[in-house]
């Protein structure tokens, strides 16, 4: 963890303009469908946009450990980030996919496609998130448009969990199959290594997305 916190927190607002601009993409309709994926290898807080630092942040552990707080564009809980996970965003077209305004039916296709395509026995959907034996793996959020959806998450596959216990304090909203764990308890790794997740990942939802088949590949994985 040698590279500069405020180095790692403008790479990390770069990273999630770069997610921005794929849905900037199909919003604007130049796009149908677009997805990359990229990665930290210092920790930082990303805050989901009307969340309340001082109700999720240990604020005064990331000033002592130089850990930097930002923000996304979308909703969802706030999340550490760092070595051993895979950030992943994709941007598609509500337009050519109907079915995808309701929210629910959206994350089932999204998180389907992603389930089917790591392989892994006995990864379920728990409502917006991805589990292993009852600890999670994966967390996700969505910003939606007039004619664009933008689903990102993460991918847990070499995380440390001592990391969400001392930067982030325990939630007061928790889904029910975590049974009030704490993070160091709730949060597994997944059994695959990074590239090949990638790889997967970016094979998944091309595959469970109708007419992403002419778009590019993902791009090289930003590290």
């Amino acid at each position: 963890m040698h590279q500069n916190p405020r180095l790692t927190a403008a790479r990390t607002h770069r990273e999630l303009a770069g997610d921005w601009a794929l849905f900037d993409a199909v919003e604007s309709g130049a796009a149908d469908y677009l997805n990359r994926c990229w990665q930290t290898t210092r920790p930082v807080v990303v805050a989901g946009r009307f969340r309340p630092l001082a109700e999720d942040v240990n604020i005064e552990a990331c000033r002592a450990d130089k850990v930097q707080i930002v923000r996304r564009s979308s909703g969802g809980g706030t999340v550490i980030l760092g070595d051993g996970c895979l950030n992943y965003a994709v941007a598609v077209s509500l337009v050519s996919r109907p079915s995808l305004h309701d929210v629910a039916t959206s994350f089932r296709v999204i998180l389907g496609a992603i389930v089917a395509a790591l392989g892994v026995p006995g990864v379920t959907i728990d409502g917006t998130d991805l589990s292993l034996g009852g600890r999670k793996v994966s967390g996700n959020a969505q910003q939606r448009g007039r004619r664009a959806l933008l689903h990102h998450g993460t991918l847990l596959f070499a995380f440390d969990p001592a990391l969400a216990s001392r930067y982030l304090k325990e939630p007061s909203r928790q889904p029910a199959y975590r049974r009030s764990r704490c993070h160091a308890d709730f949060l597994t790794n997944l059994p695959v290594a990074g590239e090949d997740l990638r790889a997967r990942v970016d094979l998944g939802l091309r595959a469970g997305m109708p007419n992403a088949g002419d778009w590019p590949a993902m791009p090289p994985m930003a590290t």
